[in-house]
């Protein structure tokens, strides 16, 4: 009995433990977590990745944004769609003008205001420009917004750097800061050639936020380039890039020297600055391929340092004067260099002196190759044109020519470029007599027969597998002169021929004249 009694005094000891231990360990937990006991299921860590990072260009950005600008134009013109727009007023394909008098939308504007209208309508962009901002001159309508770009300030007074087909024509021009501030500019001065416009804000005790043109000699093929601009009139927006090529002729001009970004550049970006990433401009965008209208990763910039030379020059004096040679020039071809002699294809052919001009007072010949002016090499055409037009107006230069097989050079005192250079015209000739019959210039491909006015020979006919063919030479042109000789006879023109023959060139030069003008072609002469 005493042992049973003693087992059941041991079974309870053990119960009232485990319920006390139990008790005790719950009320542990609850003072430890202030909340009923509940089992917390294991979560997986998050994806974290541990790669190099790509460099920002926030800061860059947050340092030249202020400098950005928009560009708003108005003009005394009837109201057209501007560079960020696809609207314009059509009416039916009619213009305002075209409805009659007595047509509902025409008297509608009459009354409430519209194209070519004097309404009671707000007249501009800004509230406080006054009655000139609303109606311009007296007499001149009111002034409306035809055109928005970009620009940049380029000094802490007030200069705003920007395309001048974006103010050209303008009577009125707004500058809207990143901020919202909105500021009249005028205009200083504007370059049609280069396409490049000098504004200005005149505002007391503001100094702006401004950025400096980079030395685009540094800069590489595959450099980044951050574009800011006001594209479709959004205000400060922000792209990037990287610099594609180098020297694009686009065929806008003959400075043409673009660099060509794949930033995305579209409409209303024009004038808008393209940093480095140490927030100098390195190009100022100007242009776009698009077959569609819209970015396709190809914009060209002018290069800084054309904008450096053409703005100074603006801010100077609001015009850009430019030296003056007076020669109608074509490139030269390896074809056209082995025919003069020339050990490379380089430099540029003139085609003609224009008469009265600086390069034909100086002794500047039809056939000569400018190689070099004032020591320094001419790679071709364009670049002959950019050096000519870096001197100032009287200034005495010395130009290498080859000419006859050897290098000569003259002094030449430029000129001033005309504002409008006129393109030349092929001289009239006088009546002549009844046409010769044709020859053969024999290993050439071409029916030739003298030409009217006895000067040249007349192209009758070219055979299509020729070489002339394949120059481009074409039945009705005429031939000159060849290797720099006047001809007037197919025995002129071979005995030329058997000159160069002798004189181991394998090539002749032919000047051939047509409605276009002038041109140099090389043939072979080493056939039939």
């Amino acid at each position: 009995m005493k042992v049973d009694h003693m087992s059941e005094i041991k079974g309870r000891s053990l119960k009232t433990i485990l319920k006390t231990s139990t008790t005790a360990g719950l009320a542990a937990m609850m003072l430890v977590t202030a909340a009923p006991f509940a089992a917390v299921p294991a979560l997986a860590a998050p994806v974290e990745v541990n790669a190099p990072q790509v460099p920002s260009f926030g800061d860059v950005v947050a340092a030249v944004l202020p400098a950005v600008v928009s560009v708003r134009v108005q003009s005394n013109v009837a109201e057209e769609a501007s560079e960020d727009s696809n609207y314009s007023f059509n009416f039916g394909g009619r213009n305002f003008d075209d409805l009659p008098d007595d047509h509902p939308l025409k008297r509608f504007f009459r009354e409430f205001g519209g194209p070519g209208m004097d309404g009671p309508h707000d007249g501009g962009p800004r509230a406080e420009r006054g009655e000139r901002g609303e109606r311009g001159e007296r007499g001149q309508g009111r002034l409306r917004p035809t055109a928005q770009g970009s620009g940049f300030f380029i000094s802490e007074d007030g200069y705003i750097v920007t395309n001048n087909h974006v103010i050209d024509d303008g009577q009125a021009f707004t500058v809207v800061l990143n901020d919202g501030k909105e500021y009249d500019a005028k205009l200083v001065g504007k370059d049609s050639r280069t396409d490049l416009a000098l504004l200005k804000v005149d505002a007391k005790d503001v100094k702006f936020t401004y950025v400096k043109f980079a030395d685009d000699e540094k800069v590489r093929v595959g450099d980044w380039v951050v574009a800011v601009g006001n594209p479709f009139g959004l205000g400060g927006t922000v792209t990037a890039g990287i610099i594609s090529a180098r020297g694009r002729n686009i065929g806008s001009g003959p400075y043409d020297d673009y660099l060509q970004i794949d930033a995305a550049v579209n409409r209303g970006n024009s004038g808008g600055p393209g940093f480095n990433l140490n927030g100098e401009v390195v190009g100022i965008n100007t242009a776009i391929f698009s077959p569609s209208g819209g970015n396709v990763g190809i914009a060209f910039a002018i290069p800084a340092s054309v904008a450096t030379d053409v703005i100074a020059k603006l801010k100077d004096s609001g015009t850009v004067s430019r030296g003056w040679l007076g020669v109608q020039i074509q490139p030269v071809t390896q074809d056209i260099a082995d025919s003069l002699g020339l050990s490379e294809d380089s430099g540029a052919l003139v085609v003609a002196p224009q008469a009265g001009s600086p390069g034909e007072a100086a002794g500047i010949k039809q056939g000569d190759v400018v190689t070099a002016v004032n020591g320094e090499p001419v790679k071709d055409p364009r670049d002959l044109a950019r050096r000519i037009a870096a001197f100032a107006p009287e200034t005495t230069v010395d130009v290498t020519l080859w000419r006859d097989g050897k290098a000569t050079e003259v002094k030449v005192k430029l000129g001033e470029l005309p504002a409008d250079q006129a393109a030349a015209e092929p001289s009239e000739n006088d009546a002549a007599p009844a046409p010769a019959a044709e020859q053969e210039l024999s290993g050439l491909g071409l029916s030739v027969r003298p030409a009217d006015g006895g000067k040249g020979l007349s192209i009758i006919d070219i055979d299509p597998d020729s070489d002339a063919a394949d120059k481009g030479l074409k039945a009705g042109e005429t031939i000159t002169s060849v290797n720099n000789q006047q001809v007037s006879s197919v025995a002129d023109v071979q005995k030329v021929i058997d000159q160069a023959k002798k004189d181991g060139r394998t090539r002749a030069l032919f000047q051939v004249e047509s409605e276009a003008g002038s041109r140099f072609v090389a043939l072979p002469i080493n056939q039939g």
